[in-house]
């Protein structure tokens, strides 16, 4: 099985490519359509020199590699919605199950904000993620939501639940991981991933929902729709 997982940026992608990636039945792969969205879309990212030395940018070239068979019975692809772009092909999708990780705009923005200046709609996922959940879903291959939210709150029942969907046993091994960088990382953790390469497992329950203004909070209310379609189908605690 080829599990797609697709985010936006800021949410708990990395700990989930983690959890994934600590299975001994799963291999991982970072982003991998990153190096070929800057390409083609002539955006600048922190490390952007380091990212395109580091991974194809050719979109055929990157989809021969995700569909190509794996040295582990499974695969964990962490996605980035926003990367998927007109010009990147989608008829690979086929052979992959989707999963789509979602979490409330105002806490996306709000950490995003924070290491990107002024950030825009098309750069935090949401539009796209809803976009792909419909392609998948009138494609008929049976997508899974999941809310970070709900798997911070109580990430064995939630990654449970989750594999029940994907037809996987549960491993306990995803609960839980050795501190510091990953194999499978992306070459962009070392400006992305110090939260959780001080992790071993995910973290607590979420708090209070940030407050935003201004430009922020036009931005989050925004994404909102498209959060609310995809949170309506989401797998339940």
């Amino acid at each position: 099985m080829k599990v797609a997982c697709w985010s936006g940026p800021r949410n708990i992608s990395t700990a989930m490519m983690y959890a994934f990636g600590n299975r001994e039945d799963f291999s991982a792969v970072d982003e991998p359509f990153y190096a070929a969205y800057l390409a083609l879309t002539g955006r600048v990212h922190p490390m952007q020199a380091e990212i395109l030395a580091a991974q194809p940018q050719d979109p055929a070239e990157v989809i021969a590699t995700l569909t190509a068979p794996d040295a582990t019975p499974h695969a964990y692809h962490k996605h980035m919605a926003q990367h998927m772009i007109p010009q990147i092909p989608r008829d690979w999708f086929g052979d992959m199950r989707h999963v789509f990780l979602i979490r409330h705009p105002a806490r996306v923005v709000a950490s995003f904000s924070v290491k990107y200046d002024n950030p825009e709609l098309s750069e935090i996922g949401f539009v796209q993620q809803a976009e792909l959940f419909e392609q998948v879903l009138m494609e008929g291959h049976d997508p899974v939501v999941i809310d970070s939210h709900d798997i911070r709150a109580d990430p064995e029942g939630m990654l449970r639940a989750l594999c029940d969907r994907l037809g996987l046993d549960w491993d306990p091994a995803m609960l839980s991981w050795e501190a510091g960088p990953k194999p499978h990382d992306g070459v962009w953790a070392a400006h992305w991933y110090n939260a959780v390469h001080g992790s071993t497992g995910f973290a607590g329950a979420e708090g209070e929902m940030p407050a935003l203004t201004g430009e922020m909070a036009a931005l989050a209310e925004a994404a909102l729709p498209a959060y609310q379609a995809l949170a309506a189908c989401r797998l339940r605690p």
